[in-house]
């Protein structure tokens, strides 16, 4: 299967990657031809616009950082739509609008194609390595024809219904891990203020019931001053956002996420809207004249769990 990729940034480069490294017939393309140079000097291909990529591969997958970005990459004169035929899948893997992605998703269908959102799960370090989740929404057909790609670039791969349903699911899972992130920078700066050991703190909260996959993660690099989550602030409000206008859409009278989005939105005005998100911990830094850091915690995250091939999640419930 010819695989098509479009938007080499922090995520998508390391999916990208995974998929050339694993020996795919690959083509790229990206608005920054420097991003694209990497891959080209590996083997990949190259496009000269969304049509000509789309029209070379039998595959073709979009990760880009806003659903305006997305949606001029597939409608625009040279879109992607324009190149799309019968028996083509689209993937869309970033983080979208779920009303957004299924009206593109209707484009592509128009064509004869298939559509799927298929957004990912986990951080970059686990993008770099074939170990992220993967979210896939769309037909069951779609999804078994794609899945030897998706267990390629993920490790657990949970096919989540109709196209939609999966970036609805990622928007809640950011929602969530955002909110543990504001938690975690209260939780740390509490902690040294009362003087506390903030290595022994971690390993308190690692070990506890107060433990999360943020924690483990995100933690480690504000402990180590560095920060460099490979996420930014103009990025979590984007995905919060998204999660709350989903809900206040659907009539659920949310009282956390705003809180969320102000949050961000003070961090984003104080330190600039590509802040990496793990240094909202600096609003309380600054408030208490304090820096909550340890030593002996890594200034980036590596995932050293060898690469495997993935394997669709069965939820409860559902026979395999």
């Amino acid at each position: 299967m010819k695989v098509g990729f479009i938007g080499l940034g922090n995520v998508g480069g390391k999916l990208a990657g995974s998929l050339l490294r694993n020996g795919y017939d690959l083509t790229v393309r990206d608005l920054d031809h420097e991003l694209a140079q990497s891959f080209l000097d590996k083997g990949a291909h190259w496009a000269d616009s969304p049509k000509e990529l789309a029209e070379k591969v039998d595959l073709i997958i979009t990760c880009l950082p806003s659903p305006a970005a997305c949606a001029k990459v597939m409608e625009a004169a040279d879109g992607l739509v324009h190149g799309l035929t019968t028996g083509k899948i689209w993937l869309e893997m970033s983080t979208t609008d779920d009303a957004e992605v299924r009206r593109l998703g209707a484009l592509v269908e128009a064509t004869g194609a298939l559509a799927m959102d298929c957004p990912v799960s986990g951080g970059c370090h686990r993008a770099a390595t074939g170990n992220i989740s993967i979210f896939a929404g769309g037909s069951r057909a779609a999804f078994e024809r794609v899945l030897p790609v998706l267990s390629t670039l993920g490790r657990r791969v949970l096919h989540t219904g109709d196209i939609g349903s999966a970036s609805v699911l990622k928007v809640m899972t950011n929602y969530l891990a955002t909110t543990h992130l504001c938690a975690l920078a209260e939780a740390l700066v509490v902690c040294k203020k009362a003087g506390l050991d903030l290595g022994t703190t971690y390993e308190a909260i690692r070990i506890s019931s107060g433990n999360s996959f943020v924690h483990e993660t995100e933690s480690q690099l504000i402990l180590n001053g560095s920060r460099d989550v490979n996420f930014t602030m103009d990025l979590v409000i984007k995905d919060v956002g998204l999660f709350d206008s989903l809900a206040n859409q659907l009539g659920v009278p949310l009282e956390i996420s705003p809180l969320i989005l102000d949050i961000f939105k003070d961090g984003q005005q104080r330190f600039g809207a590509r802040e990496w998100s793990s240094n909202i911990v600096k609003r309380l830094e600054q408030a208490c004249d304090l820096q909550v850091l340890a030593p002996g915690f890594p200034a980036e995250l590596v995932d050293y769990e060898p690469e495997e091939q993935g394997a669709e999640v069965v939820p409860p419930g559902r026979s395999a």
